[in-house]
């Protein structure tokens, strides 16, 4: 069983060095990204970043005109950030839960292997710490463990007095006051989300409505492209309504197969959410995407992509949900990993976690999209960069983004177990 593994690996490899990305760079973002005919072969593409961590004096690399500067160090797996209405910051340390039924298989098998080289294996703390930084010097020196033993945490937003933690099986609600630097009243569970022994996006983010009433939660996909049925994607590849008092939901957009962060466009009042599309189509397939979300949407997934191109490898086929599929609004390039979203008058910032079935990588990056008229426009601009050694290993990958009471942008790097923040240069 053991030489199998191996030789199922070696295939991995092989198959990596076999496809690579054809289509500019230039060609992957917009509204109207090039869509080449898919690339199909036994093994999927596999290009990873061994995760490295920073070395002494190194650090991710600011826009011209902008600087950039450690918030916070040594924290465990970073994944997310939520700023108080006081300046504290939230950070969500946290990882995947235990998950007996994913990586089964010779191919599963094989993708944890490379996913753990990559430093997404490491324990999750279950955590959530506050960060403060009164003096204002761009550096927190307070650090308080805010919540623990939560279940893979990731979401948060407060409303009013109540602070919801969107945990990856269930949205809890624990009392808040302002200034407070640790809650240790028991929550409360709202609803719960699904999850289970698969869990495959295991991920949950919440965002608030402008009113308090309601909370939009994302449900990542159990899979790639529905290759265990339907019948484990339930209630997933989607975007809840949850009602924040009772707990009472029902889907607000579907087909989306992995949406993590959420914002509110402040000039139109529409909900936006940036989404990890489907693997194993070749470099230049697909275009992971920026989207508004409409009430009663469909977005294809698993069916088609970007629109209505379909996805043969999904039986049977739907051809009524393909007709029905939304286009979504702006491509991110193939395969980039978006995961945090942050949103100010002039546009979005993007955190882009990075590929593993792209030759050469992507992502790796946060970047920032000019809006105009409540849309995109333009090309991506890198923000923060310099996450690749020049010998492809990572020092680091972004995940959360927001921005903070200074207006500095800060960015969740949980390979490099920091907390960055980026601001005007001086």
């Amino acid at each position: 069983m053991r030489r199998a593994f191996w030789l199922s690996c070696a295939a991995l490899l092989l198959g990596a060095c076999a496809e690579t990305a054809r289509l500019p760079d230039s060609a992957t973002v917009g509204p109207d990204p090039a869509l080449p005919e898919p690339t199909r072969s036994i093994v999927p593409t596999v290009k990873i970043a061994p995760a490295k961590g920073w070395p002494e004096g190194v650090t991710p690399k600011a826009a011209a005109g902008m600087q950039v500067s450690a918030f916070a160090r040594d924290l465990q797996h970073p994944r997310w950030v939520y700023v108080l209405p006081n300046g504290d910051v939230l950070v969500a340390e946290t990882n995947a839960p235990h998950r007996p039924e994913e990586g089964k298989g010779i191919k599963g098998r094989a993708m944890t292997h490379f996913m753990k080289k990559a430093g997404a294996a490491v324990p999750s703390a279950n955590r959530i710490t506050l960060l403060r930084d009164a003096d204002g010097d761009g550096v927190a020196e307070l650090r308080e463990v805010f919540l623990q033993g939560l279940t893979s945490p990731f979401g948060m937003a407060l409303v009013g007095s109540d602070l919801y933690v969107a945990n990856t099986d269930a949205i809890v609600r624990f009392p808040y006051v302002q200034g407070q630097t640790r809650i240790t009243a028991a929550g409360i569970k709202i609803t719960e989300l699904p999850a289970g022994p698969r869990n495959h996006h295991w991920t949950k983010n919440l965002i608030a409505s402008p009113d308090g009433s309601k909370l939009y939660v994302t449900t990542g996909s159990n899979s790639n492209v529905a290759e265990h049925g339907m019948q484990e994607e339930e209630g997933r590849a989607a975007i809840w309504e949850v009602d924040a008092k009772s707990g009472a939901y029902r889907i607000f957009a579907s087909g989306l197969r992995n949406p993590n962060g959420l914002a509110w466009e402040p000039n139109t009042g529409a909900l936006w959410t940036v989404v990890n599309e489907r693997d194993e189509l070749g470099s230049d397939l697909v275009p992971d995407y920026l989207t508004s979300v409409r009430d009663g949407a469909f977005y294809g997934w698993p069916y088609s992509y970007f629109g209505q191109h379909v996805d043969k490898r999904v039986q049977p086929p739907r051809p009524d949900l393909v007709a029905k599929a939304i286009k979504p609004d702006y491509a991110l390039g193939n395969h980039v990993a978006p995961l945090g979203l942050a949103m100010s008058g002039e546009g979005a910032f993007v955190g882009q976690h990075g590929s593993w079935n792209r030759r050469p990588p992507s992502g790796y990056n946060v970047v920032f999209i000019r809006f105009a008229d409540g849309k995109p426009i333009g090309a991506p601009h890198e923000i923060l960069g310099g996450f690749l050694s020049p010998e492809g290993n990572a020092y680091g990958r972004p995940v959360g983004v927001a921005i903070d009471e200074r207006g500095g942008l800060l960015v969740a790097d949980d390979v490099g177990n920091t907390v960055w923040r980026v601001t005007v240069a001086r």
